[in-house]
């Protein structure tokens, strides 16, 4: 068994990290493609059996969950060093050692208004906050791909308004004026408007645009190669923008265009589908409609919008079951909503196990933990009282499962051995938190006991 108390602690306390988990793991022969000297550990049980994947090892219960679970399924991976102090200390070069690993990985969450230690005695906000801007910037990630229930969200990224200079950040000491510039990679922007039109062509599923072209310049250039990808397609474009974003925008499109590769739209002639185009605030209002209708949509958004839909997808099924109760109590129905919520085939839960996969320009995916890394609960874990008095619920690490199994599954194409094992791990972990939610340790004891791990089944 881990000391996973110790890990807890030692991250709190602002100690050790570094020495601590270099005991725990080997050093590993793989690299990240140019940074020969980057640290990178391995654990599990490397045998061949399965590809590895690589996790990064951030903060709070994303990093203390990630490594009881890993620790309790035996899989090999890859660690890579990542948790705020140490990004802040390397000057977030830890991000880009995760962005170039070669194998598929987990981006685990990261604490973005985490305190560290300046070297001088002091505290200073870490370096890149949460480092997702960056982290993307470096891993040459393209978009986000979400889904949840019957809605898929595409995310532009980097797109607005993440990818500010900060070298050029300012506040005008006269006019009080915010200058900020942002500077959009519009090769991204195309490969993610084409991504969402593969996927709408391969599933048949409704395509929903949320592009603010109106006001937004950077929207007026995505539309824009969204209209010139359309070109030549059999897709259905029922509501379009008023103002064609290619017709508008055609000489600064093109400027992108000729840096795509040739083949770019290779083989998209024959590709076909329903597409809406709906000014981005619109589209809240729609996921909501999709939701309830049960409707298969796929929506592009740019980072920004993107970000704001995913969340309100993740967060909004409570207090629709809550709102469903509040009408069956007044009409006297003896019933609850919780079940009828499955019963009318509904699958979102309350978005805790929303997953999310980063696709790059090169190189595998990177899959993504969508929610936050959970400091405040890990925080109660270490005054030792998880519940505060039975007025909450201990963390849930189902996450950390479902996650790993996707990435597992991407890394591991046809290995039914692995799929069968991966779905029983699963099953068990919920076999052992299908009741009273255990403590955080309880259930990692409990787990322990109950999952025999990868390669001694």
């Amino acid at each position: 068994m881990l000391d996973l108390m110790n890990i807890a602690r030692t991250e709190a306390d602002g100690g050790d990290l570094l020495g601590l988990l270099e005991g725990m793991f080997s050093p590993s022969d793989l690299c990240p493609t140019g940074y020969p000297d980057a640290v990178i550990w391995q654990g599990g049980h490397h045998d061949g059996s399965a590809n590895p994947v690589a996790h990064s090892l951030t903060d709070a219960y994303a990093l203390l969950g990630t490594i009881a679970a890993s620790d309790i399924l035996g899989l090999p991976f890859y660690g890579v060093p990542m948790w705020a102090q140490y990004r802040h200390d390397l000057d977030l070069e830890p991000l880009a050692w995760f962005g170039n690993m070669p194998c598929t990985s987990i981006k685990w969450s990261t604490a973005g208004d985490a305190y560290v230690n300046d070297g001088q005695g002091g505290k200073v906000v870490v370096k890149g906050k949460s480092g997702n801007a960056p982290l993307r910037t470096q891993a040459g990630v393209y978009c986000n791909v979400r889904p949840y229930g019957t809605i898929t969200a595409v995310r532009c990224m980097p797109c607005l308004p993440y990818s500010q200079d900060k070298a050029v950040f300012d506040v005008n000491a006269d006019t009080g004026i915010i200058h900020s510039e942002m500077n959009t990679p519009g090769i991204q922007m195309a490969y993610a408007n084409r991504r969402f039109l593969q996927m709408v062509h391969e599933t048949g599923k409704l395509g929903r645009v949320a592009f603010k072209p109106t006001q937004a310049m950077e929207d007026g250039i995505n539309a824009g190669l969204l209209s010139w990808l359309l070109q030549d397609t059999k897709f259905e474009v029922g509501r379009k923008y008023a103002v064609d974003g290619y017709v508008e925008h055609r000489e600064r499109v093109d400027r992108i265009v000729s840096l795509l590769p040739k083949d770019f739209k290779e083989g998209m002639d024959r590709w076909s589908g329903r597409i809406e185009q709906h000014i981005a605030d619109t589209n809240y209002g729609l996921l909501l409609w999709d939701l309830i209708d049960k409707q298969d949509a796929i929506v592009l958004a740019t980072d920004l919008d993107g970000d704001r839909l995913t969340d309100l997808l993740a967060d909004v099924s409570d207090p629709l079951r809550h709102f469903g109760q509040l009408v069956l109590d007044k009409v006297g129905a003896d019933a609850k909503m919780s079940d009828l919520w499955g019963e009318m085939g509904y699958t979102t839960g309350n978005g805790r196990d929303m997953t999310s996969v980063m696709y790059r320009m090169d190189g595998p995916p990177i899959h993504e933990q969508t929610l936050g890394s959970a400091d405040a609960m890990l925080l109660r874990l270490l005054d030792g009282d998880e519940s505060m008095g039975g007025t909450k619920r201990p963390y849930d690490p189902r996450i950390h499962f479902v996650l790993i199994r996707d990435a597992y599954l991407d890394a591991n194409p046809g290995n039914q051995e692995l799929s069968d094992w991966l779905d029983a791990a699963l099953a068990t972990f919920d076999t052992v938190y299908a009741d009273e939610r255990p403590g955080f340790l309880e259930g990692y004891q409990q787990l322990k006991e109950a999952i025999k791990p990868w390669g001694q089944a």
